[in-house]
């Protein structure tokens, strides 16, 4: 009897703690998880999920075979419509200028963790002779105007090794495969003149990033690491505020495109494409030139562009993509190796290898797509590989943001 009266206590307990809990003996999953919607960030296309054959769609008249044909996959993602542009890149140099004044005026406030962030409600006051340090000094001014020093723009952005942790096996602590760089960030408006030995470029250095004539023309001078940045910046940027808006949940990184989400996106849906407009040439049935490059020999203006033009200059491509050949060269998170094609991966191909400032040379090169308006016609077509040095500015190289697509079907919006 007393054991009937022990379990009988034992079971009234079980079932009172049970009417106190969330749980009801269903596998229902975890039912307090954000709601999440997608996103669509202004500026960017859609580009789906497909598969496409890499490679030239030409003859390989350098016969040197770091093009060779293969099929892939690629993975949905968003594209910057265009190349990112002098004034969409300022937004990020003055955040970074604004960061810096903030912290000289100690505009600090306290959050509710314990820790000090910047109080962006706080106004500038430019005047202020705390922020002199900010501008050049002495012998370093020219002509006596105030002039914003552009060394002291230097920005640290982060990035995880995923790589080297999947190999890692749990071995080494996390802060191991976390890597951090420093980089200034203003561009590196000496290209015009450095790019072209006996050429009259410095109108351009003067007046190309900052003159609100070319607001809407792609930003260059910018190096692989700083591309990096940008994108890093981007995406703090997103996340900050979203979560002011109360989404509570972060998006996928911005981030370089790989190599192939370039060529894939450039071919604009035609496989085998010899350019983003899916014709075997550069003019259309009227004649008229379908981007910004070197069309005969000295003839940079043919096109409608003497330099570079506007991002968003001439017809997209069925993606919706702007500039895909031409205008600028862009830089692709990928690192360059000639015989890559013959051992990458077919699902979501990409080679990466973060090289330290004293690597040799070699290690340091990057894939660029697309061609430029200072490049004849091959350097356009879609399948055309070229590389340059990660910490090498130039005249004729931009980029754009890529971001992977997550999880839903775009029906299911």
């Amino acid at each position: 009897m007393k054991q009937l009266i022990k379990l009988s206590l034992v079971l009234l307990v079980f079932v009172a703690a049970s009417c106190g809990s969330s749980e009801n003996g269903q596998l229902v999953g975890v039912l307090d998880r954000p709601d999440w919607k997608g996103i669509n960030p202004y500026g960017m296309v859609y580009v789906p999920s497909g598969t496409l054959h890499i490679g030239p769609s030409d003859q390989d008249v350098s016969n040197t075979f770091v093009q060779r044909q293969k099929a892939i996959s690629i993975q949905g993602f968003y594209m910057d419509d265009t190349e990112i542009t002098n004034n969409e890149y300022r937004q990020f140099v003055n955040w970074v200028r604004d960061s810096l004044a903030h912290s000289y005026l100690d505009h600090y406030v306290e959050t509710e963790d314990g820790e000090e962030r910047i109080d962006w409600e706080y106004e500038i006051d430019w005047e202020d002779e705390t922020l002199e340090d900010l501008y050049y000094q002495g012998d370093d001014r020219f002509a006596g105007k105030k002039e914003l020093d552009a060394s002291k723009l230097v920005f640290e952005y982060e990035w995880f090794d995923w790589q080297k942790a999947a190999h890692d096996q749990g071995r080494s602590p996390r802060n191991a495969f976390i890597q951090r760089r420093k980089v200034n960030v203003y561009p590196d408006t000496l290209v015009w003149v450095r790019d072209f030995a006996y050429s009259y470029n410095e109108p351009m250095t003067r007046n190309y990033f900052w003159h609100p004539a070319f607001d809407d023309y792609p930003v260059v001078g910018v190096d692989w690491h700083m591309a990096n940045a940008f994108a890093y910046w981007r995406t703090k940027l997103w996340n900050t505020y979203a979560l002011t808006r109360g989404d509570g949940i972060n998006s996928e990184d911005f981030r370089l495109p790989t190599e192939h989400e370039w060529e894939y996106a450039a071919r604009g849906g035609h496989d085998v494409a010899m350019y983003p407009w899916g014709l075997y040439y550069t003019r259309n049935a009227k004649g008229c030139l379908l981007a910004n490059f070197k069309p005969g020999r000295g003839n940079y203006p043919e096109d409608g562009g003497y330099y570079t033009v506007r991002a968003d200059a001439y017809f997209p491509n069925d993606f919706g993509l702007y500039n895909m050949s031409g205008n600028v060269a862009e830089w692709t998170v990928t690192a360059y190796y000639d015989n890559a094609y013959s051992f990458l991966h077919d699902l979501n191909p990409d080679i990466r290898y973060d090289a330290k400032d004293d690597d040799p040379e070699a290690y340091k090169r990057k894939v660029i797509r697309g061609g430029s308006w200072k490049d004849v016609a091959h350097f356009l077509q879609t399948g055309t590989r070229h590389w340059e040095y990660q910490d090498t500015t130039k005249s004729y190289i931009g980029f754009r943001c890529a971001l992977t697509f997550l999880g839903r079907s775009l029906n299911d919006f």
